[in-house]
């Protein structure tokens, strides 16, 4: 029998630190925040961008070729993202077990392969992994650290509270048609993932109003809850990357801004910036989205297709996308019909 759906549940967003290149203890620090999170009753909980293994700062600040050695480790702490495979199933667990649903921000890596991603794998309340959304365009420096996402994994993810998930990942939300094609596809909840922006040179000034416009501007163009989060970089961070790249002063400790925002931009939680740890949380209540809806309805009434028409390409780039790899796999599947993993992976709809 399908769960009730709810009208009003609580979210959150994880406003907190990695632990710096090292993803075995940061997938601990997940599980943990997962646990964190359950025990207030929240049923869905977004992460930071790339918070396995933490956002690689380090790109901004030193020269490209010294960071050769250092991108092949962050290859290495990338998280490959398998149905129950090794660098994931102890996450899918914690969902189960806490019946939270997640976004959660991870440098990706293709299995059996050395290429990266800005990604975003989401995972429901059963343990399910929904799918991934690969970040559209790298920014800047980004670029010689990971690879372009496609219209594959721009895409609503239909969690079991019944509502529509979608997320992008930092200036990704600058690009209206990635916005649009969420909004078109019936986005309820939007998952924004941050670095600690304000933390680099240049931006201190600038960071924070710029993430709360852009997040914003999609709260109310898509008449959306949007649940940001940013991490901040703390001293394990910047020890890393003197030790093993040298002194800087490009990137300083603190920075991030993680909120929660209603469909007609007040604050549902109001933004927390630092470098201080915290679950923001607030409850999202649906019943208010009928009255924001008579003003404006972007996949509906205002969105005149007679005069604007929008389309994206879908189609899929990267061979391990044109391969239904969040399907069980036989030999669990099989197990499945004997009742032995009846909490593992479900075929997408």
């Amino acid at each position: 029998m399908a769960p009730t759906k709810l009208t009003k549940f609580k979210v959150a967003a994880a406003h907190a630190a990695p632990v710096f290149m090292d993803k075995v203890a940061t997938i601990k620090k997940t599980i943990r925040l997962i646990e964190q999170a359950a025990a207030d009753d929240v049923k869905l909980l977004v992460f930071p961008e790339t918070f396995i293994p933490g956002y690689p700062y380090f790109c901004e600040c030193y020269a490209p070729l010294a960071q050769v050695g250092v991108l092949a480790k962050y290859a290495e702490e990338s998280v490959v993202v398998e149905p129950n495979g090794e660098d994931v199933v102890a996450i899918q667990d914690a969902c189960r077990r806490t019946g939270v649903a997640i976004n959660l921000g991870i440098s990706e890596r293709i299995a059996n392969g050395h290429t990266l991603f800005n990604s975003q794998v989401i995972i429901d309340s059963d343990g399910t992994i929904l799918g991934v959304h690969r970040k559209l365009q790298p920014t800047y420096c980004e670029r010689f650290v990971w690879a372009q996402g496609n219209g594959s994994t721009l895409r609503n993810w239909p969690l079991s509270l019944g509502y529509n998930l979608g997320g992008l990942a930092c200036w990704e939300h600058t690009m209206n048609g990635a916005r649009q094609a969420l909004i078109t596809q019936g986005e309820h909840i939007h998952a924004g993932a941050w670095p600690a922006l304000s933390t680099m040179a240049g931006f201190e000034q600038v960071a924070d109003a710029q993430i709360e416009a852009l997040m914003k501007t999609h709260a109310l163009t898509a008449q959306v809850f949007v649940i940001t989060a940013a991490n901040y970089v703390d001293q394990v961070c910047l020890d890393w990357m003197e030790k093993h790249l040298g002194k800087q002063d490009l990137v300083k400790l603190g920075g991030g801004w993680s909120a929660i925002i209603h469909p007609f931009c007040s604050f549902i939680a109001p933004p927390h910036t630092g470098a201080e740890e915290k679950i923001v949380q607030g409850e999202i209540d649906f019943s208010h989205l009928g009255s924001v809806k008579v003003w404006i309805d972007a996949a509906g009434h205002y969105q005149r297709p007679e005069i604007l028409q929008f389309g994206f390409d879908n189609r899929p780039h990267w061979a391990d996308e044109k391969l239904d790899r969040f399907k069980a796999r036989p030999e669990e599947k099989a197990k499945e019909e004997n009742g032995d993993l009846s909490h593992r992976s479900r075929k997408e709809q």
